[in-house]
């Protein structure tokens, strides 16, 4: 038997990026290995944690008695170090076509990236760039803070009931909730952390529009 699709409805599209829309983690995984092996950490455990928020953040989880200055300048040697490699940068099944059906639809682009790196990964990935982003260095707090998925909603110019969000990690996901929206959570690291639906990629996703500007999500499993 079929299983019927989960219909959602809403105005405006917040999306996350890394493991999202685009799939980094061989270079995500590289970065943060080398760099938890250097700090001596466990790489497995340092894993576990790194996705979704900013670098710095991570940091102050793994070395939480390291002073913030210090995460601050080895997150701008991650960050340019993960921006110039993009090897195994490619998009999230699904992501082409999900992302062509949004074009003309309001949706923005939510992560924990910052411009550099979010361009040179959506250019890997031969991802369109939406015109509204919400990039690192425009918000005070990494996810799981709400600030950025509010930023974007308001730029939107639509409340926040109005938008789902899709995320990848626990971070993104709290984010998301936190702002009073809902989240449907792709691939999966995201089953875990209670979204309001889940997608094993975006190739279980269509979206459409009708004349009123409501947008009519259709997930299937």
């Amino acid at each position: 038997m079929t299983a019927t699709p989960t219909t959602l409805n809403a105005r405006a599209l917040l999306l996350d990026m890394d493991g999202t829309i685009v799939n980094s983690d061989a270079v995500v995984e590289r970065c943060w290995r080398r760099w938890a092996v250097e700090h001596g950490l466990d790489p497995e455990e340092a894993l576990k944690v790194v996705h979704g928020r900013q670098g710095y953040a991570t940091m102050a989880v793994l070395l939480p008695d390291r002073p913030m200055e210090q995460n601050l300048a080895d997150n701008r040697v991650m960050l340019a170090e993960e921006t110039a490699d993009t090897d195994g940068v490619v998009p999230v099944p699904g992501a082409p076509a999900f992302m062509a059906s949004l074009a003309a639809l309001p949706h923005a682009l939510v992560t924990s990236a910052n411009e550099p790196l979010a361009r040179a990964r959506m250019g890997a990935a031969a991802l369109p760039m939406p015109p509204v982003r919400v990039t690192a260095e425009r918000v005070g707090a990494s996810k799981p803070d709400p600030e950025g998925f509010l930023k974007g909603a308001a730029e939107l110019g639509f409340a926040p009931a109005d938008c789902i969000v899709f995320e990848d990690s626990e971070a993104g996901i709290q984010a998301g909730l936190a702002a009073g929206m809902r989240v449907i959570g792709v691939g999966p690291r995201a089953a875990a952390h209670a979204p309001t639906a889940h997608v094993p990629d975006l190739t279980h996703v269509t979206v459409t529009a009708d004349r009123n500007g409501t947008l009519t999500l259709q997930i299937t499993k």
